[in-house]
C-alpha cells in the first residue's frame, strides 16, 4: 500500500514537472514569436528613419573599441544564441552592454565536448570538426556546420579592430550554467592543440573566464529528472528526461526547417531526420538503439556528479587566465533543515526542484560518486545547480580558489584562482527576463563587463575614453 502511495505521487509529480516545463517552453516560444511580429510591424512603418539612425550610430561606434578583447556569452542548457528564437535574448539583452560581444548560437542540448568543438568553428571559422575518434565512438558525422567567416573576425572586422585570436589577442568569456564548463574544455582543448590544422592554440587564447551559474561539479538535479545515479548515464524508464528525449527525437526527424531555424536542439550531425533514417530508423532511435541518447553523447550526462568528475580529471586552471564565478542559491536553513528561502523570490519552473534538491538523498544502495561525499554539502541549490557545484573545481581534485564578499577584497586579481561570490537568486533570475532580476541584472552584468575591460589584462589596456585623448 506504501509503495502504490509513492509510485501515485511521483506520477503526479512527472506531470506537474512536464506541464510547468511545457508551459514555460511555450511562453518563451510565444514571446518570442511575438515580439518578432511586433519588430517586424515596427520595422515596416519606420524603416527609413531606423536605418538613418542605425548609420549614425554605427559611424559613432566604429572608432571607440578598437583594442578591446572581445568578449563572448555562452548559453547554457536548452539555451540559444544570437540568431535563433528571432530577437529574443537568451541573456535579456545583458550584450547591449558593451560594443564588443559575441553570443554563439551552440547546440541546446549537445554534449559539453561537441559543444566546445562548434564553439571554437563559431569564432575562428570553417568547418566544425568533432573529430574523427569521438565521431566514430558516439556514432554521429565527424563534421558539422560551415562558419564561412569567424564570427570573431566579422566583429571585429566591423569595429575596425584586431582580426586575430590567439596569444597576443586573447579573449574573454562569459558562461552561464553548463556554458561555464564548455568554455573550460574549449580552453583545455587549447592547450591540447586539439584542433586539427591549428597547430599553434595556447590556453592563454583565454584571457578570462567568468562564470555565472556555472556547473563545474555537477548536479543532483539530473537524477531527480530521470539520470540513474548507478551509472551516471542511463535514464529511468519514467521520467522527466524520458519524456525529454522522445520530443527531441521527434522534433529532430520531422525535421521542419523553418521549426528548426527558429529552434535547434543541436543534434544535426546525428542525421535523425526523417528523410535519412526513415521510419525504421526513428524506431531504432525511440528505442534507445542509436542516436545521442544511445551513445551517451549529450549534455545531461555531463551534469552529473559522475560525469563531471570525468570531465575534470582532465581539465586544468591555468596560471595566466582570471577567473570568477558567481554561484547562486535559494535556500536557507532553520533549525538545521535547509528550505526553499522564500515562495515569490523562486521562479515556478523551479520552486519544485528547490525542494527537492534541498532534501536529496543519494540512494544507500549505490556507490557513493566521490569519497567524502556528503548529501548535506549538495543540499543548498538555486533550483537547477547545487551551490557547491558553482563556486569552482572541486572535484576530482580541489582548483585553487577565494571566497569574494565585496569586490575590493579581490583587487588587483590574480591570474590561476578562481575567486567566487554567492548570491541570492535561482538559476534563471540573470537571463531571458531582464525584469525580474531588477537592480540585480544591472549590478551583476555591470561588474562582469568592467571587471574584463579594467581589471583582468596582460598588458595594460587602452580604455574607449583614453583613444581621442
Amino acid at each position: 500500500m506504501i509503495s502504490w502511495w509513492i509510485s501515485s505521487l511521483q506520477l503526479v509529480e512527472l506531470f506537474v514537472s512536464s506541464l510547468v516545463h511545457l508551459a514555460y517552453g511555450f511562453y518563451i516560444f510565444s514571446t518570442a514569436v511575438a515580439g518578432d511580429l511586433s519588430q517586424a510591424f515596427s520595422d515596416w512603418i519606420f524603416k527609413p528613419n531606423l536605418a538613418a539612425g542605425l548609420r549614425r550610430v554605427d559611424s559613432e561606434k566604429s572608432t571607440t573599441v578598437d583594442d578591446l578583447p572581445p568578449i563572448v556569452l555562452v548559453h547554457g542548457i536548452f539555451g540559444f544564441g544570437k540568431g535563433r528564437l528571432g530577437g529574443l535574448s537568451y541573456f535579456a539583452g545583458a550584450e547591449k552592454k558593451d560594443d564588443r560581444v559575441l553570443v554563439p548560437d551552440l547546440g541546446s542540448l549537445t554534449s559539453i565536448y561537441d559543444r566546445a568543438r562548434e564553439l571554437f568553428y563559431y569564432l575562428k571559422g570553417g568547418q566544425v570538426d568533432y573529430g574523427e575518434e569521438h565521431s566514430r565512438a558516439c556514432g554521429h558525422s565527424q563534421f558539422g556546420r560551415v562558419y564561412e567567416k569567424g564570427f570573431l573576425i566579422d566583429l571585429t572586422e566591423k569595429c575596425q579592430g584586431i582580426t586575430e585570436w590567439d596569444e597576443d589577442h586573447p579573449i574573454h568569456f562569459v558562461g552561464h550554467s553548463a556554458g561555464a564548463q564548455v568554455v573550460r574544455v574549449l580552453q583545455q582543448m587549447l592547450a591540447d592543440k586539439a584542433f586539427k590544422g591549428y597547430e599553434n592554440t595556447s590556453a592563454d587564447w583565454v584571457l578570462s573566464i567568468t562564470s555565472l551559474s556555472g556547473a563545474f561539479n555537477g548536479t543532483t538535479r539530473t537524477y531527480l529528472d530521470g539520470i540513474q545515479p548507478e551509472d551516471g548515464k542511463s535514464l529511468k524508464p519514467i521520467s522527466l528526461l524520458q519524456l525529454c528525449r522522445i520530443g527531441v527525437i521527434l522534433y529532430d526527424w520531422f525535421d521542419i526547417q523553418w521549426l528548426k531555424t527558429y529552434y535547434n536542439f543541436g543534434f544535426d550531425h546525428f542525421n535523425m531526420s526523417r528523410k535519412k533514417i526513415g521510419i525504421w530508423g526513428l524506431v531504432c532511435c525511440l528505442m534507445g538503439k542509436s542516436g545521442p541518447f544511445a551513445s551517451g553523447d549529450w549534455i545531461l550526462p555531463d551534469l552529473t556528479i559522475q560525469g563531471s568528475i570525468r570531465l575534470n580529471s582532465h581539465i586544468q586552471t591555468f596560471p595566466d587566465t582570471y577567473y570568477f564565478s558567481y554561484a547562486t542559491k535559494r535556500t536557507r536553513k532553520i533549525m538545521g533543515i535547509t528550505i526553499p528561502s522564500g515562495l515569490l523570490g523562486i521562479h515556478p519552473l523551479l520552486f519544485i526542484r528547490v525542494l527537492q534538491m534541498s532534501q536529496w538523498r543519494y540512494p544507500s544502495d549505490v556507490l557513493s560518486p566521490y569519497k567524502g561525499y556528503r548529501d548535506e554539502d549538495w543540499w543548498d541549490n538555486d533550483g537547477a545547480l547545487n551551490t557547491i557545484s558553482m563556486t569552482h573545481p572541486r572535484l576530482p581534485v580541489e582548483h585553487p580558489s577565494h571566497l569574494v564578499v565585496k569586490d575590493s577584497e579581490c583587487q588587483p586579481l590574480q591570474p590561476g584562482i578562481w575567486y567566487y561570490k554567492i548570491v541570492e537568486g535561482d538559476h534563471i533570475l540573470f537571463i531571458v527576463n531582464r525584469e525580474r532580476a531588477g537592480v540585480q541584472f544591472d549590478l551583476i552584468y555591470d561588474s562582469i563587463f568592467e571587471r574584463c575591460r579594467k581589471h583582468a589584462f596582460r598588458k595594460t589596456p587602452t580604455m574607449p575614453n583614453q583613444l581621442h585623448q
